[in-house]
């Protein structure tokens, strides 16, 4: 596995791989790595000639200063996992070789960047579309790769994709879970042992809300799933949204779009936590 710091040598030997016309993959990542990227890289490998990924914290789309600075760093640990995961390429830049000048680009990614962590998060998703078209720019993928549990961001990423008109497939992968349900996110680690054994509430929160649903209002639902992890100190909802898949819009009744999205985002402590289900029809 080759592992570059820079744009230059990156396009070099991205450059002989297509002159032998085979087929690029591309994972972005923050690093910190865990079984939900890992299988992203999987998907990447078993659909490609040549994995790539990228192992960057971008500090464009942190709207929270401390955030970024708490961001977990384990690029060693990352790189075997990666190698072992069957991945060919690993990019790891500095801030100063993905950004020599700042990038002032303004983004208008519709509404689906504007509700939910575009409400909560000011400038992130803008932040997203920075580094994304960047490392799109740079490596070229025929298909990229994410992860559902930001099912906004793909969204945004895909709305982004059609406005620049990019040659990439984007391909969501389905969310990966502790045994205990909990969502794999890189934040994870910040969790205390005391958290870490109440965080795994939020999912069966949601999945409990699917039972729940049927002949119920959509406000109905979000009441059931707020109250509940709100009043389980130390969860706080910073937000629950039943939306359409598509736009991402609020949905009032369950009849109106063919496919539904509950997402949500959590405070444990101060550790944020981010995770959606998907609802059939309720009607």
């Amino acid at each position: 596995m080759r592992i570059i710091e820079t744009i230059h040598d990156l396009r070099a030997f991205l450059a002989v791989e297509r002159q032998a016309d085979r087929r690029v993959g591309f994972v972005a990542t923050m690093g910190a790595l865990h079984e939900g990227h890992l299988s992203l890289v999987k998907a990447c490998v078993a659909e490609n000639d040549v994995c790539v990924a990228s192992i960057f914290v971008n500090p464009t789309q942190f709207n929270d200063r401390r955030d970024l600075e708490t961001y977990p760093r384990t690029p060693e640990k990352d790189c075997r996992s990666l190698e072992q995961a069957g991945c060919d390429c690993v990019f790891m830049p500095s801030v100063a070789e993905m950004y020599p000048e700042p990038d002032t680009r303004v983004f208008d990614l519709g509404t689906a960047a504007q509700v939910m962590e575009g409400a909560f998060r000011p400038g992130h998703f803008n932040g997203v579309a920075q580094v994304v078209s960047r490392l799109f720019e740079i490596v070229e993928p025929h298909s990229a790769y994410f992860g559902e549990k930001d099912f906004q961001q793909i969204a945004v990423i895909g709305e982004m994709v059609r406005q620049l008109d990019l040659p990439v497939r984007i391909v969501s992968c389905p969310t990966l879970r502790e045994p205990d349900g909990l969502a794999m996110s890189s934040r994870n680690v910040r969790l205390t042992p005391e958290q870490r054994q109440i965080a795994p509430l939020i999912a069966a929160a949601l999945k409990e809300s699917c039972t729940f649903a049927p002949g119920k209002k959509v406000q109905e639902v979000i009441d059931r799933v707020t109250g509940t992890l709100n009043g389980t100190p130390p969860l706080r909802v910073e937000y629950f949204e039943i939306v359409d898949a598509k736009t991402l819009l609020p949905v009032r009744n369950w009849y109106e779009p063919d496919d539904i999205v509950g997402c949500i985002a959590v405070f444990c402590g101060d550790v944020r936590l981010i995770d959606n289900v998907r609802y059939g029809k309720f009607v």
